[in-house]
């Protein structure tokens, strides 16, 4: 198998896709925030790569072509918030307030965790981006000495959460305003929170969507002043 998969060139792609795939059927059947697509896609890909013994590397050289994708989907979701742009002047003070607001307590939350659990210099940097798009965290994580692969990730993880608790914790808090919705969603889950969001209302969207640019600026300033402080 291992022969194959280095004789095939677009096999991790397809395995990739299919994964993902299985992911929306399960979605789409079940109706279940816990069988996102994303997080059924790494279960059953990690799966197969365990069973076939399959080399990671060797994987990769397949599926790499997905990565290549990132920069230019999370430039796309410019266009909900171009259509949302009278909410955003009406409403850009208390969205930039909010940004601002969770920014700052996740990288707070991530010196205290780091504090508390005695984390190295390298694991501290590697989580302070986990909140923001892979596009941009992985260069955060790479420019501050941190662990890039491990970096996405938490990031995947951070984004996966959101996704399937971001509702409920958003009915718990009796939170009903969609622009606070959309820039809780984008905040603190990135891309995957904000397809969340997107299911939710074109409001609650396109102020993810600006919330993961501003997040992604805002983190990139922070992080590296945050690492200083271990």
């Amino acid at each position: 198998m291992t022969d194959f998969f280095e004789t095939s060139v677009f096999l991790g792609l397809i395995i990739s896709l299919f994964s993902y795939g299985a992911g929306m059927l399960l979605k789409k059947r079940f109706k279940l925030g816990i069988f996102n697509p994303l997080l059924i896609s790494v279960i059953l890909t990690i799966l197969f790569l365990i069973v076939f013994r399959i080399d990671y590397d060797i994987y990769y050289e397949g599926a790499k072509y997905i990565s290549y994708l990132l920069t230019p989907a999370t430039v796309c979701l410019a266009i909900p918030l171009y259509e949302q742009l009278d909410a955003l002047k009406k409403n850009w003070k208390a969205i930039m307030v909010g940004i601002t607001s969770g920014v700052l307590t996740s990288l707070l939350c991530i010196l205290g965790m780091a504090l508390l659990f005695h984390l190295s210099h390298e694991e501290y940097v590697t989580l302070l981006p986990k909140s923001i798009t892979t596009a941009i965290g992985m260069d955060v994580s790479a420019e501050l000495g941190g662990y890039v692969s491990i970096t996405v990730a938490v990031i995947v993880i951070t984004g996966v959460l959101g996704n399937v608790i971001g509702e409920a914790v958003l009915k718990l808090f009796r939170i009903t305003e969609p622009i606070a919705k959309g820039a809780a969603l984008g905040c603190a889950s990135h891309a995957i929170g904000t397809s969340k969001a997107m299911e939710l209302g074109e409001t609650e969207g396109a102020i993810s969507s600006l919330s993961i640019v501003v997040a992604g600026i805002l983190t990139v300033i922070g992080a590296s002043v945050f690492a200083q402080f271990l």
